[in-house]
C-alpha cells in the first residue's frame, strides 16, 4: 500500500501558467457544542439524526456517485427506525484496525492512540504511542488486501475496521467481517483535492469517538494557519520552478491538476509543470524523457524517494548529476522523520498537520519568508 501511495503522490513541475488560486471556503459560524461539520472535504459529509449520526461516505472511483451510509448509535441505544441501508456502529467506538498509516495519525491527533488495537503492518506506523503499544503487545498485525487475517479479526472482534479506498475495490471484499457483525469504514482521503480537505478527514474518526469539540478546535486552529501560510505563498515571488519524485520501474508518476499535493505547490508560490493537466486517477504516468527536460532547469527537486543523500541517488541513476536542482544541492527529501523501522512520519502525521508540511515547502522554496526555523519533515541531501 505504501508504494501505490509514494508513487500517486510524487511531484514534479515546471515553468508554465499557473491556475489561479481556488477561493477558499468560508468557515461556517462557531460549531455547536458537541457537533461538527463539513468545510472542506468533499469525500463525507456529517448529520446529527436525533442522539444518533449519520456519516455518508462517498467513492470517488466509479462513473456514477455511490455513497455507504454508516449509522452511529450510542452504545446500549437500540437501532432506530430509519436509514435500512446504513451499517450501524456503536459510540464511541473502543477499538480500531487501521489499515493505513492514515489511521494513525487520525487517532493520534485526537489523542486516541489507546484505541488502536490492530494495524494493517507494523513498519509504517511512526506514532511513538502507538510504537510502544506495538512494543508492549497491545496491537496486532492483520495484513492487508488478500493478505488480511479475516480469520484473527473475527476471533478479536473490534468495534471498527479502517480501511483506505481504491479503484475497483469496494465493501464486498469484506464480505467475511461483515457477515461477522464487524463494520468496515473505507476512506478515500487521498482522493481530496486539498490538503485542508484531506486532513479533515480526522473528523470521521472525531464523531466515531465522540470528540466533536476537540477536533473543531484542533482542526481549526491548522486550518488557520494554513490559510495564513498559503496567502504568503501565493503572493510570494519568484515562483521558483520544482520537479518532484524519482521514477518508479521506468514510470515518473505525478499528481494531476485537481490533486492534493499539486495544490500544496500552488500555495507554496511553486510554478509546476502539470498544474492544468487532469487524469482519470488523479496522476499521471510520464517517462523519464518527458519529466527530464524539466529536471535540467528546475530550481529544485523535492521528494526523492528512500534517498538519503545525493550519492544515493546517483546510485540509482548516473543520470541525475546533470539536473540544475542536483548540481545546485536544492535537493530535499520529505523524509526527515523516518524511525528505525523505517515508518516516514510524512505519510503519517503530515497527512493531519498540512499547517506544517506548508510551513517546510515555504522554507525550501522561499528563504527569509518565514522567521527562521528548522524544517518538520523535509531535509537537505548533501
Amino acid at each position: 500500500m505504501l508504494v501505490s501511495l509514494l508513487w500517486l503522490t510524487t511531484l514534479p513541475g515546471f515553468g508554465q501558467q499557473i491556475r489561479p488560486p481556488q477561493a477558499r471556503p468560508t468557515p461556517a459560524a462557531a460549531p455547536t457544542k458537541g457537533r461538527t461539520s463539513v468545510i472542506y472535504a468533499k469525500g463525507f459529509s456529517i448529520a446529527y439524526v436525533g442522539r444518533c449520526k449519520l456519516v455518508t461516505i462517498r467513492s470517488p472511483f466509479e462513473r456514477t456517485t455511490t455513497v455507504t451510509r454508516y449509522l452511529l448509535v450510542p452504545r446500549g441505544m437500540a437501532r432506530p427506525a430509519g436509514y435500512p441501508d446504513a451499517h450501524v456502529i456503536a459510540t464511541p467506538i473502543r477499538s480500531l484496525v487501521g489499515l493505513s498509516s492514515m489511521h494513525v495519525a487520525l487517532a493520534g491527533f485526537l489523542g486516541a492512540e489507546d484505541v488502536v488495537v490492530g494495524l494493517g503492518s507494523f513498519q509504517y506506523a511512526s506514532a511513538p504511542k502507538v510504537r510502544q503499544r506495538i512494543a508492549e503487545g497491545k496491537v496486532y498485525a492483520v495484513g492487508q488486501g488478500k493478505e488480511l487475517n479475516n480469520e484473527q479479526l473475527v476471533v478479536r472482534h473490534p468495534d471498527l475496521v479502517m480501511a483506505t479506498g481504491w479503484p475497483g475495490e469496494n465493501l464486498s471484499r469484506f464480505q467475511t467481517l461483515a457477515a461477522a457483525g464487524i463494520p468496515v469504514m473505507i476512506n478515500s482521503e487521498w482522493v481530496e483535492n486539498t490538503p485542508l480537505a484531506r486532513a479533515e478527514w480526522v473528523k470521521v474518526l472525531a464523531v466515531l469517538l465522540n470528540k466533536e469539540d476537540l477536533v473543531n478546535q484542533k482542526f481549526g486552529q491548522v486550518a488557520r494557519e494554513y490559510q495564513r501560510l498559503a496567502a504568503l505563498g501565493r503572493r510570494a515571488t519568484p515562483r521558483p520552478q520544482v520537479v518532484v519524485g524519482m521514477p518508479f520501474k521506468d514510470v515518473w508518476y505525478v499528481p494531476d491538476a485537481d490533486s492534493y499535493m499539486a495544490q500544496f505547490l500552488r500555495d507554496a508560490g511553486a510554478t509546476y509543470a502539470w498544474d492544468q493537466t487532469k487524469a482519470p486517477q488523479g496522476s499521471l504516468a510520464l517517462s523519464f524523457e518527458t519529466v527530464a527536460p524539466v529536471a535540467l532547469t528546475a530550481d529544485y527537486w523535492l521528494h526523492t524517494g528512500s534517498a538519503v543523500s545525493k550519492a544515493d541517488m546517483l546510485a540509482q541513476d548516473s543520470r541525475y548529476a546533470v539536473f540544475a536542482p542536483f548540481a545546485k544541492g536544492r535537493v530535499f527529501n520529505n523524509n526527515h522523520r523516518t524511525n528505525a523501522e523505517g515508518s516516514n512520519d510524512y505519510w503519517e502525521s503530515g497527512a493531519v498537520r498540512p499547517d506544517l508540511v506548508l510551513a517546510d515547502l515555504l522554507r525550501v522554496l522561499h528563504p527569509g519568508l518565514l522567521p527562521a526555523g528548522s524544517l518538520y519533515y523535509y531535509q537537505q541531501l548533501k
